[in-house]
């Protein structure tokens, strides 16, 4: 099971939200970079990089902040949502040093979108679900569709999609605990790989995850409670590297 800390860009900084609402944003670090580079030497594996002002406009805004991060990186690999709608945006992020482009808004709009990257990029897209109340959310969140999370994965688990990850939002940024049961769900119904995000506060969290997911769910995202201290990435690393990994995309 990979940990992923996570790096959310809003107006060029590293913040974080409380269940998606712009308006809460808690500033963590202005130099993106410098963030990416203490997570590298702290034992990072994997990146996780949401640009949120690129998600709430449905195109990249934080360009510059993402290339800080990527010559931060190495050898270390990250993956990269917010804004990537169209085959020229996932192209340009995967040129740049991007190992993964995440499609959630786009991959509910235009699936056909996420099936043309995969069979043009194997192995470098994910789709992201993010959920509320168990319906799919887009356009950073502002929007709840009709379609159930679980059907959604489903549609692409022929895709060709190196990963799924699920967020719930009522979770996110809480510190309240993530929502295994419902991505332990999704992970059960389909063949892809499941990534969990939102709501993991402790040391527990990751301990509960790791006994009741066991190997179904690949990896877990957390931002907010490495910034606050709860847990360090060398503490989540080890831990959840003796779970094991679902092969497939990771």
């Amino acid at each position: 099971m990979i940990f992923f800390p996570a790096i959310d860009l809003k107006e060029g900084n590293c913040v974080r939200l409380v269940r998606g609402n712009m308006g809460q944003a808690t500033v963590f670090n202005d130099s993106p970079g410098a963030q990416a580079a203490d997570f590298v030497s702290a034992g990072a594996e994997w990146l996780h990089v949401v640009d949120l002002d690129g998600a709430f406009a449905g195109n990249p805004k934080n360009a510059d902040a993402v290339q800080s991060i990527i010559g931060a990186l190495g050898a270390v690999p990250m993956q990269l949502g917010g804004g990537i709608r169209t085959m020229e945006t996932i192209s340009f992020w995967l040129d740049a040093g991007v190992r993964r482009v995440i499609l959630g808004t786009v991959a509910l709009n235009e699936p056909e979108l996420v099936f043309a990257a995969c069979k043009k990029y194997p192995g470098r897209i994910a789709v992201g679900i993010d959920a509320k109340d168990g319906m799919v959310a887009t356009e950073g969140w502002a929007k709840v569709s009709d379609m159930p999370a679980i059907e959604m994965a489903r549609m692409f688990e022929s895709a060709g999609v190196s990963a799924i990850i699920h967020t719930d939002i009522a979770r996110d940024g809480a510190m309240a605990g993530p929502n295994w049961e419902a991505s332990l769900e999704i992970a059960m119904a389909v063949s892809v790989p499941v990534i969990i995000s939102g709501g993991v506060s402790s040391m527990d969290d990751l301990v509960t995850l790791k006994e009741n997911c066991g190997t179904r769910i690949s990896g877990v995202i957390s931002g907010r409670a490495v910034y606050d201290g709860a847990f360090t990435v060398k503490q989540a690393v080890d831990l959840l590297r003796q779970a094991g990994t679902h092969e497939a995309g990771l």
